[in-house]
């Protein structure tokens, strides 16, 4: 019997010296002098209690695991036709490589997770192409003529190639415009849908879906026009609110159901500096029921109209579906802090599941693009120059979250800037004895925190200073105090 109970004590003291062990952190960082692009730190990270001797670091980022608000669906690029023309032209072994860098999560590689697909051609494809092309005059109400030929050439075998490494891939397809004959002014630039082509329209995204499922690539979602407001690239489409009303209504809501589809319908997919737009779509009964949520660029308004969005329709998801971000290439330093907090941190914090960043890869001129309305300026997240490539801000943004933010983590309370919280020190005149004072404004760094499907805890925090700040953490009543250089971006696991 005593040999059982010494057996148990030091069974008990094991478990006791483990449960107190300190929680490490593991922390990669991006400095804005280059000397760190997303690499993982070596420096030794824990939580203690509050009597730990270390160094004061300032108003806490308290997480709140109980706080949780939007599961995540991840975070990636537009695999635009221009992005998979650079791709197919590498020898098959530098594709891999690349491919394996950005999809897989192991090791040091990025772990991109959502992917924006362009339904026919974008403004950075080589040429304007649709899925059912005619000769002027002619027209093709049941598609009979509808062919993925084009998509076959590139942007399948790359998808194919993509889905090997990341099985659970997200895909959202965005169409820029439908095929010509369907439009008022028969031209691909401008012009908007013939309302007797509607039901022909409507038939075109759902052979798409099928089509698409059909080579093995499941679509997730789709929006039904890239920026309706924007008549100005090439291709594009513009589309009153009241006009894709009746269509989604009237014409896309019997096709799904008639084809008995479950990819997701996301709405708008164009500035934050129009809330209304989906909002009045979302007020229709038959609209509501179908659409899955809403999505965001940010070329205009504030990111806080997604948060108005979702208070207004809390049952209905936030998608943020395009931004271009670019640096000048070569540059010595990279931007990183404002490109993190603007594109992850506040993106999250306005109720987004996801960040489709474009685009994925161009060439160092940023081709290729459509004429007369294509996007000179558009840099990929990597440039691809024949067999070499390099990284720009874009890859080192979307990476500070894909990497560990994986598909169904779930944002968590954090500490933001200008919260209402409570500072615990020691009283001056009797040491050992703890004062609570209310802090009206916290001035913590932005940040944005996660828990993941495996429980561990994701914090991204942006130092938009312009000093090296430390900052502390408080998670379970421990806390942990950083250093993260002026202009930097980190992300820490625990």
């Amino acid at each position: 019997m005593r040999s059982v109970i010494a057996a148990c004590a030091v069974s008990a003291g094991i478990l006791a010296a483990q449960s107190s062990a300190p929680i490490q952190i593991e922390s990669w960082v991006t400095t804005p002098d280059r000397s760190s692009l997303f690499q993982k730190q070596t420096n030794r990270i824990e939580f203690h209690d509050g009597n730990h001797a270390g160094g004061r670091g300032g108003q806490p980022i308290v997480i709140d695991e109980a706080a949780q608000m939007q599961s995540m669906d991840g975070f990636g690029f537009a695999l635009t036709g221009g992005s998979a023309e650079h791709l197919i032209k590498m020898s098959k072994e530098a594709r891999a490589s690349i491919l394996h860098e950005l999809f897989s999560a192991e090791g040091n590689n990025v772990g991109v997770s959502y992917l924006r697909l362009s339904i026919g051609a974008s403004d950075l494809n080589s040429f304007v192409f649709s899925y059912d092309d005619l000769a002027p005059g002619e027209t093709d109400n049941e598609l009979k003529h509808f062919s993925l030929s084009q998509d076959t050439k590139d942007v399948i075998p790359v998808l194919k190639e993509i889905l090997a490494i990341r099985p659970d891939l997200k895909i959202l397809g965005s169409p820029w415009s439908a095929p010509a004959w369907m439009k008022t002014n028969n031209n691909v630039r401008g012009g908007p849908l013939k309302e007797e082509c509607y039901p022909a329209y409507a038939l075109y995204l759902v052979k798409y879906i099928q089509e698409m499922k059909k080579e093995g690539i499941l679509i997730d979602a789709i929006t039904i026009q890239n920026e309706p407001l924007n008549s100005k690239n090439t291709p594009s489409m513009p589309w009153l609110v009241d006009q894709q009303l009746n269509f989604l209504k009237n014409d896309l809501y019997p096709a799904f159901v008639k084809a008995e589809l479950k990819t997701k319908v996301v709405l708008f997919d164009h500035n934050c500096d129009r809330a209304d737009y989906p909002l009045v779509l979302l007020s229709d009964p038959i609209v509501s029921q179908f659409a899955d949520g809403s999505g965001f660029h940010n070329y205009g308004g504030e990111m806080s109209a997604m948060s108005t969005v979702h208070a207004a329709r809390p049952d209905k998801n936030i998608y943020f579906t395009e931004q271009m971000i670019t640096e000048a290439p070569g540059s010595a330093t990279i931007a990183i802090a404002a490109t993190v907090k603007r594109m992850i941190i506040d993106t999250a914090r306005n109720w987004s599941k996801n960040v489709i960043l474009w685009n994925l890869a161009a060439d160092p001129r940023n081709g290729p693009h459509t004429d007369n309305g294509g996007c000179a300026g558009c840099q990929g997240a990597i440039t691809i120059d024949k067999e070499a490539v390099s990284r720009n801000i874009a890859y080192y943004t979307v990476a500070h979250a894909s990497k560990f933010v994986r598909p169904g983590s779930v944002r968590i309370g954090s500490t933001n800037r200008g919260d209402r919280t409570v500072s615990i020190t020691e009283d001056e005149e009797r040491p050992g004895v703890k004062r609570a004072t209310v802090i009206e404004n916290s001035q913590v760094l932005p940040n944005v925190a996660f828990k993941t499907p495996e429980s561990k805890i994701v914090l991204i925090v942006a130092n938009d200073t312009w000093s090296a700040s430390a900052f502390s953490v408080q998670y379970r009543g421990q806390i942990a105090e950083i250093r993260l250089p002026a202009g930097a971006a980190g992300t820490y696991i625990w």
